[in-house]
């Protein structure tokens, strides 16, 4: 082998590379595609979850040998984070196959394909730096399909050894009730729609989630932010309901009684984005009626002027 040719051996053994020359395809710089979040040590709660797609149409090979799968060419997640004294654990759960690439602050690529187990791949820093990480989450050997996954970022270790739970709520899945378009100052204000609340999964699978909830979003809200009013979601039903939204950032938010049984939860400064939100009911059992209320002019009764 010429001295060139060990170079390039060598080079590609490295399990950590500064990212090629073809890396330059991938957007690298913008926000991630289902939001970002800034933590610094010590964070609270640990771990910290946010709902993505995986997949896309490039290549994860290119960014480094040792990189799999197909990835979108923008990131899938942007994390900020100020570094303490503990390591750093980012992880991706699904139940399809996923794998990892992350763009850490000092421009080094890492990737992962399966070593939380079941297909589940995660990076580690044991002394992590300060900084922005740009991650991306892909599915291994399926260009262009996507799958729903949960990312999972700690400073305690990687998830367990295990999937996404059967039946669990999935936001890539069609609204049960359907999709509205609401920009802020929409009128009539609440937005209101029937819903039959409750399912077979229990939500307090999801962290500081109570209640059951079906697989698909009950209700999907694409908003358009411009004003100054919180926007709310809130739930009337004469059973004790509860409310799960994966927001515009991909984080999940719950709440169980806001008003008597009747839950809420509001966004104060909403950003534009997909909304999917599940009605459950917080004991197991029969579908309940429900009322979903969308509205910029929360009332915790529900008696909103016409």
């Amino acid at each position: 082998m010429t001295s060139l040719g060990r170079i390039m051996a060598a080079a590609a053994a490295l399990t950590l590379l500064a990212g090629p020359a073809v890396a330059q395809q991938l957007n690298s710089g913008a926000t991630g595609r289902h939001g970002q979040v800034s933590l610094r040590a010590g964070f609270e709660p640990d771990p910290h979850h946010a709902t993505v797609t995986a997949g896309g149409v490039y290549d994860a090979s290119q960014v480094s040998t040792d990189c799999t799968g197909y990835i979108d060419t923008r990131a899938t997640f942007t994390l900020r984070y100020r570094a303490g004294e503990l390591p750093l654990y980012i992880a991706s759960e699904s139940d399809a196959d996923t794998t990892l690439v992350v763009r850490a602050p000092d421009g080094s690529w890492h990737c992962d394909d399966d070593s939380a187990g079941n297909l589940n791949p995660v990076v580690s820093w044991e002394t992590p730096r300060s900084g922005r990480y740009q991650i991306w989450v892909g599915r291994y050997g399926v260009q262009t399909e996507t799958a729903a996954a949960n990312l999972h970022i700690s400073e305690v270790g990687g998830p367990e050894n295990s999937g996404t739970a059967a039946g669990a709520p999935d936001f890539s899945l069609d609204p049960a009730y359907g999709v509205i378009e609401l920009a802020a100052g929409f009128m009539p204000d609440p937005h209101r729609v029937e819903i039959a609340a409750g399912g077979g999964y229990d939500a307090s699978g999801i962290p500081g989630c109570v209640g059951w909830i079906a697989s698909a979003p009950d209700y999907r809200v694409n908003w358009t932010a411009g004003g100054q009013l919180p926007l709310t979601f809130h739930v009337t039903a004469d059973t004790d309901t509860t409310l799960v939204i994966n927001d515009a950032e991909g984080n999940w938010v719950c709440n169980d009684d806001a008003q008597g049984l009747n839950p809420a939860i509001s966004f104060e400064n909403a950003p534009s984005g997909q909304y999917d939100v599940w009605v459950g009911t917080y004991m197991q059992g029969d579908l309940q009626p429900s009322v979903l209320n969308v509205t910029e002019v929360y009332t915790p009764d529900g008696n909103y002027e016409e």
